[in-house]
């Protein structure tokens, strides 16, 4: 594909940079200006932006079963409205100083799912909201080896309760069609997997030696 973007990094200019609030995440407060579709460079712009660090997302997909596991938790960023704040989502973590993809996909399947991966398929990596955050996503498609379904699991020092489900491929891209799942990691992955799951079962069920 022939398109690319007009501008690029080399076109802003950050004119100051301040740490505002610093908890367990953090808020800057920039100024930049940058190069305008019009000629020249725009006023400077002020903005406040969030620091969550960066994420790592895996979908968990078992070809023997045809079935995903999701996770069912409590996010409190969802109380705005009057649905359920439990949302039904993928695996998820924060990566830390140093740690790999593949590492925080691993960690958080066991912390959160009790889940072990063969084979990690990149679905996507993209900035959810980067009018405000910082936070870059990488998320990952993982073959099931095990899963602790029906348990509750999660870190408590880390306040986690989590339910972890088994659902059939059916049943979650029924969901994803009836626009019941409401959060953007797992929206993102199911309709990557809605595309490509038909494929990657007949790819794994082929593999006759899952990587451990």
């Amino acid at each position: 594909m022939s398109f690319s973007l007009r501008f690029g990094r080399a076109d802003v200019r950050t004119l100051t940079d301040q740490r505002v609030f610093d908890g367990y995440f953090a808020v800057q407060k920039i100024t930049v200006e940058h190069r305008s579709f019009s000629g020249g460079w725009c006023e400077p712009v002020t903005r406040e932006v969030f620091e969550r660090g960066d994420a790592v997302g895996v979908l968990p997909y078992d070809p023997d079963t045809d079935s995903l596991i999701l996770i069912e938790q409590f996010r409190a960023g969802s109380l705005r409205d009057a649905q359920s704040p439990w949302m039904l989502e993928l695996i998820a973590g924060i990566v830390d100083p140093g740690e790999s993809d593949e590492s925080v996909a691993r960690r958080e399947g066991r912390e959160e799912a009790g889940c072990e991966f063969g084979d990690l398929v990149p679905i996507a990596s993209y900035y959810p909201s980067a009018g405000a955050c910082s936070e870059h996503v990488r998320l990952f498609c993982g073959r099931v080896l095990d899963a602790a379904v029906g348990q509750v699991r999660g870190l408590a020092l880390e306040g986690e309760d989590i339910l972890v489900h088994r659902v059939s491929r059916r049943d979650a891209l029924a969901l994803l069609a009836e626009d019941r799942i409401n959060n953007g990691h797992t929206l993102v992955a199911l309709q990557w997997f809605a595309l490509h799951g038909e494929r990657l079962k007949q790819t794994w069920n082929s593999d006759a030696t899952p990587t451990p």
